[in-house]
């Protein structure tokens, strides 16, 4: 395995994960961004008003994306099973 393999393995990785990531991230950024102008338009200081609400924003996320995030995982693993004897040799 040369340097750049890796580092490109690694680049994968890390694209794969955020790609995964982002929608629920995304929806619990917007739904804490909601709340607090809610919060401080009312001028309501409770910490844990955000918690529930973002719990169920990255549920339904889960719910909508969860077979594309899947699909993504899935061919991420299955290209990386079928270059093993590849990456390996070189």
């Amino acid at each position: 395995m040369t340097e750049e393999i890796i580092l490109k393995l690694g680049q994968d990785a890390i694209r794969t994960t955020a790609m995964i990531a982002s929608p629920m991230l995304l929806g619990a950024l917007v739904i804490g961004l909601i709340i607090s102008v809610l919060q401080a338009v009312t001028q309501i200081n409770e910490a844990t008003l955000t918690f529930i609400p973002k719990m169920i924003v990255i549920c339904v996320v889960v719910l909508i994306a969860g077979p594309w995030m899947l699909d993504v995982i899935s061919h991420y693993t299955i290209d990386l099973y079928q270059n093993i004897a590849t990456l390996v040799r070189e």
